[in-house]
């Protein structure tokens, strides 16, 4: 028997993890690594992975794995029944093999690749109901010593907790997908969009959306194709005092001269050939709220003069009549084009320009904000999932980092793109980088960002972390490599938030 002390202490950690249950399982991804840490350390184990079981291809895959090599688990997986967690699984039942070796349920394909030598295992099933969800797993202890029965009793209780921790973690995700998927639903269904973004440069042109949409005035919203410019306009509406009035969105790129005008100003029974009744117009439409015209760049010059009339005078007429309309309108337009160029051309008249001009606001294109790439493609990740019905659980840690490393020169649009490609072609639960199917170059890579500092941070986070990682995380190497101080490197992995 160990000492009370020890079991003092195990006991201790039992104990503020069923607390930490019942108050934090909001974020299971801690909880679960907050368990297996406490595993591994009062097992006295080297290494230790938290494996879960999808049920719709029946494999186990390594969610959390800790020890020397634990981040590059993730590239791999185990068939129910194989290896020693595939028959702990497969069997639901727990297994002490104190030397692999001998055991033929061993599987020592993993540990070859990735160089770390298996002498023992702990294993024990992680049950929901009689049904198994996962393994818990501790490999080798840190004294060369064996793993006893003791120590098998404690990790069931460790698993225990792991499948309520699990439960209540999806249970609430449930809970949470679904609140968001009808919030979804009724913002979608009013015709708008989801807004996702969360990088400085993003939040800062929120703000400046909530100041414009205080007043009248025409704004210009300029930036690359598929940057996300017409998600900023419904912003500007849904803050303004015209939010409750229609917003009403034309593409002027999308129609030829004769059918544009027609759509933006309408038109009367026998105008012209196919004129079989009257017509309301986008402006009229739009009366008392908002019209955004997306590729306004592209409008035809006939059409400009009278779209300036609408701004100075907000006066129109249909096509067909003489008779003058008034509306009440707030004008955003739109264009990826160069419009300093189109006026040099004489392509687009000048006045026009100064007056949707009045309040310019540009988007920044993806690869300057790096911090929505992530949170944009978890969001489309989770969309088309519920809309194909195929259980993706995650991008890959070497999926992220493509994602992250890409240029991105489609933007948001490409990116939705990308996540849907991937979905439909992934084979397994995780994305791995060869589903995204991105184009790269061997041009070097070009580290961009909002300002040099951060374009620079960029570069330093990478280079770091592909250093560290090809020195296994092993600090002091990395450091001799790098050229600086072990210390300075520690204090560069916490400021650029690098991770294994």
């Amino acid at each position: 028997m160990l000492t009370s002390k020890i079991d003092a202490k195990r006991l201790n950690t039992l104990i503020e993890i069923n607390a930490l249950i019942n108050s934090n399982y909001k974020d299971a991804k801690s909880l679960l690594t907050r368990i297996i840490e406490s595993a591994t350390r009062l097992t006295m184990g080297e290494a230790s992975s938290l494996l879960l079981v999808n049920s719709e291809n029946n494999k186990l895959y390594f969610e959390i794995s800790l020890g020397s090599k634990g981040s590059e688990l993730k590239n791999f997986s185990l068939n129910m029944g194989e290896g020693i967690a595939g028959w702990v699984a497969k069997n639901t039942t727990s297994l002490i093999v104190n030397d692999v070796d001998t055991d033929p349920r061993f599987f020592s394909e993993i540990g070859k690749k990735i160089s770390f030598n298996t002498k023992s295992i702990l294993a024990v099933p992680m049950l929901i109901k009689d049904r198994c969800v996962g393994v818990l797993e501790i490999v080798n202890r840190t004294d060369g010593g064996y793993f006893n029965n003791e120590d098998l009793q404690w990790l069931e209780i460790f698993a225990n907790q792991a499948a309520l921790a699990i439960q209540n973690a999806r249970e609430y995700q449930r809970i949470r997908d679904e609140i968001n998927h009808l919030q979804d639903q009724i913002h979608v269904g009013k015709g708008f969009h989801t807004f996702v973004g969360k990088s400085r440069i993003i939040l800062e042109k929120l703000e400046l959306t909530t100041k414009i949409a205080r007043t009248n005035s025409s704004v210009l919203i300029v930036g690359e194709s598929g940057v996300g410019k017409e998600l900023f306009a419904e912003q500007i509406h849904l803050q303004s005092s015209r939010k409750d009035k229609a917003f009403i969105r034309i593409n002027c790129a999308a129609l030829p001269e004769n059918l544009l005008e027609s759509e933006l100003f309408g038109h009367v029974k026998g105008a012209f050939t196919d004129a079989s009744s009257d017509r309301r117009g986008r402006f009229e439409l739009a009366d008392g709220g908002t019209i955004f015209l997306d590729e306004i760049g592209e409008i035809p010059l006939s059409l400009q003069s009278k779209l300036l009339r609408v701004i100075q005078n907000k006066v129109f007429e249909k096509v067909g009549s003489s008779v003058p309309m008034h509306v009440d309108v707030r004008i955003l337009a739109a264009t990826n084009k160069d419009m300093e160029k189109a006026l040099e051309q004489g392509t687009f008249r000048r006045d026009l320009y100064y007056r949707l001009n009045v309040l310019p606001f540009y988007v920044p294109p993806l690869r300057e904000r790096q911090e929505d790439i992530t949170e944009l493609a978890q969001f489309f990740l989770k969309k088309i999932t519920r809309e194909t019905k195929k259980h993706i659980r995650d991008f890959s840690p070497a999926a992220i980092d493509a994602l992250l490393t890409y240029s991105w020169p489609g933007n948001v649009r490409e990116l939705e793109n990308v996540v849907e490609r991937a979905v439909l072609i992934a084979s397994a639960e995780y994305i791995q980088p060869e589903d995204l199917m991105l184009q790269t170059s061997n041009k070097p890579e070009e580290y961009r960002g909002e300002t040099l500092k951060n374009a620079v941070n960029q570069f330093k986070k990478h280079f770091i972390k592909n250093v560290l990682d090809t020195n296994g995380w092993k600090q002091t190497k990395a450091a001799q490599e790098l050229g600086i101080q072990r210390t300075y490197l520690s204090k560069l992995i916490r400021e650029l938030n690098l991770r294994r």
